[in-house]
C-alpha cells in the first residue's frame, strides 16, 4: 500500500512539475532576467567608479576580464530550470505521499479528497509560507555571495522549526481532543503553533541584503512568481493525489480505524 502511495505521490508531483515549469517560465524567469540585468549595471557602475578613482591618483587600471560563465543563461532558464523544477516536485510527491500513508485515518473522519487537501494547505503554510515571512525568497543575483551559507542554513532552520512546532501542535491537538472537543482543541494548537513559530523569528537574526537601489517592483514581482510556484505544486499534489486515491483504491478499503490526531 505504502510503495504504491509513494509511486502516486511521484507521478503526481511530476504532473505538478510540469506546472511549476510552465508558470515559472511565463511569471519568474522575466523578473530573474530584471534582476541580473540589475546586478550587471551596478558591477559596471561600481567597476568603472573604482577606475575613475584610480586614474584621479594617476594610477592606470588593469583591463578586467569577464569571468567565463561556467553555465549559459539559456541553459540555467531551459533545461536547468525544468531538471530542477521535476526533481523538487517529484520528491515533494513522494512525501507528501509519506505522509499522506502515516496520518490518513488520524486526522479525523476525513476521505482521501479531504485529508489530501488538509495535508497541502498545512504543508504550504509550514513549508513555505511560515519560513518566508522571516526569510523572503529573492532573485539569484540579489545578496552577499559571502553570506549565502548562512542564508541558506537560517532559511533551512527556519523550515525545520516551523516543521517541528507544527508537529507539536498536532500532538497538543490530540491531548486536548477529548476535553475541549474539536474545534477548540484545534484553535489552541493553532495558536501555540503561532506562538513558537513567532518567537523563533523574533530570535533568528534577520538578513536584508536588497540593494536600496534595485527595482521594488522586479522583487515583489519575482516574490509573487515565488509563492504562485508553490501554490501550483500543492495545489495539484492535493487535489490529484485525493482524487487519484480515491478512484483507484476506495475510501471505504483505504479506511483505517480512524483515532483522531
Amino acid at each position: 500500500m505504502v510503495g504504491t502511495l509513494l509511486l502516486r505521490g511521484m507521478l503526481v508531483g511530476i504532473v505538478a512539475g510540469i506546472l511549476c515549469f510552465a508558470f515559472l517560465k511565463v511569471v519568474g524567469e522575466p523578473q530573474v532576467n530584471r534582476a541580473i540585468a540589475f546586478e550587471t549595471h551596478l558591477d559596471e557602475a561600481k567597476a568603472k567608479a573604482k577606475a575613475d578613482a584610480e586614474r584621479g591618483k594617476g594610477m592606470s587600471m588593469p583591463k578586467e576580464e569577464p569571468e567565463p560563465e561556467l553555465v549559459s543563461r539559456p541553459v540555467q532558464a531551459g533545461i536547468g530550470l525544468f531538471t530542477g523544477v521535476m526533481a523538487y516536485n517529484a520528491a515533494f510527491g513522494g512525501l507528501f505521499a509519506l505522509v499522506f500513508a502515516l496520518t490518513y485515518g488520524r486526522m479525523g473522519d476525513f476521505g482521501p479528497r479531504a485529508t489530501s487537501a488538509l495535508l497541502a494547505t498545512v504543508g504550504i503554510v509550514t513549508v513555505y509560507i511560515v519560513p518566508n515571512l522571516k526569510y523572503p525568497a529573492n532573485p539569484p543575483s540579489v545578496g552577499d555571495p559571502d553570506t549565502i551559507g548562512l542564508r541558506t542554513a537560517l532559511y533551512f532552520a527556519m523550515i525545520a522549526i516551523s516543521l517541528a512546532a507544527m508537529i507539536g501542535a498536532a500532538m497538543l491537538r490530540r491531548r486536548l481532543l477529548r476535553r475541549y472537543g474539536g474545534w477548540n482543541a484545534s484553535l489552541l494548537a493553532a495558536a501555540a503553533y503561532l506562538i513558537a513559530v513567532v518567537a523563533v523569528g523574533l530570535v533568528l537574526p534577520t538578513i536584508n541584503e536588497v540593494p536600496d537601489q534595485f527595482p521594488a517592483v522586479v522583487l515583489w514581482q519575482f516574490r509573487i512568481a515565488s509563492f504562485g510556484a508553490q501554490l501550483v505544486m500543492w495545489t495539484t499534489i492535493g487535489i490529484a493525489f485525493g482524487a487519484l486515491t480515491e478512484r483507484t483504491t476506495g475510501e471505504g478499503r483505504l479506511r483505517p480505524k480512524v483515532a483522531a490526531f
